[in-house]
């Protein structure tokens, strides 16, 4: 009588193939935190902690108080193509000059509207009467805290801007047509300003 063979293993792909749909609840929580670096605009913390799904695990977090987004829309002149206020500026970190919606951290105990008001007025020099929240959304969750609130501006008018010592800034009034072409052939790389103004152009478009 021939040996029966052995039977096969089933591979770790298969088992979770084969397993119960992954459904996830609770909180995480943090069981340590240490302070391991201290900047002027972020901190670093290194956390222990406990995560849904029985997960234990080491997180470096950069914790970011969190930032205010202009999307400033001029529709007075053009309102079938209003205008999109975009700053240029050089970006260290990116090693290139990058048209952004203007934007700047919001101070500890300082409120969101007020914060945008500064930033805007600061970076551009324009001041709005009319504000309105866009869309919020995370940076980069996967080790930053910093949450991108994006306010719609309007009914503008422009002033004299008062930016920092080490900001140097171009101011664009661009319609959106033109900004749309620009994020299309890829010359618009700024995340805030990809999401800010792909998700107006989409309520404008509904409005339309």
């Amino acid at each position: 009588m021939p040996a029966k063979k052995p039977a096969k293993k089933k591979s770790p792909a298969a088992k979770r193939h084969n397993s119960k749909p992954l459904k996830l609840t609770g909180r995480g929580r943090t069981l340590s935190s240490k302070n391991v670096f201290q900047g002027r605009v972020f901190w670093i913390t290194r956390d222990e902690v406990n995560e849904p799904g029985g997960v234990r695990a080491t997180r470096e977090v950069i914790r970011h108080n969190g930032s205010a987004v202009i999307l400033a829309v001029d529709t007075r002149t053009n309102p079938a193509d209003p205008g999109i206020l975009l700053i240029r500026q050089w970006r260290h970190a990116a090693g290139q000059f990058l048209l952004e919606l203007p934007a700047g951290r919001i101070e500890p105990g300082e409120k969101l509207i007020p914060s945008a008001r500064r930033e805007l007025m600061e970076e551009t020099g324009y001041r709005a009467r009319k504000w309105s929240k866009l869309t919020r959304y995370y940076a980069s969750p996967g080790f930053l805290t910093e949450a991108m609130n994006i306010l719609l501006a309007e009914d503008l008018s422009q002033g004299q801007a008062a930016p920092e010592d080490d900001e140097k800034i171009e101011v664009h009034m661009t319609p959106l047509s033109q900004v749309l072409c620009l994020i299309r052939d890829g010359k618009i790389l700024d995340g805030k300003t990809l999401i800010g103004v792909l998700t107006y152009a989409c309520f404008h478009d509904a409005k339309a």
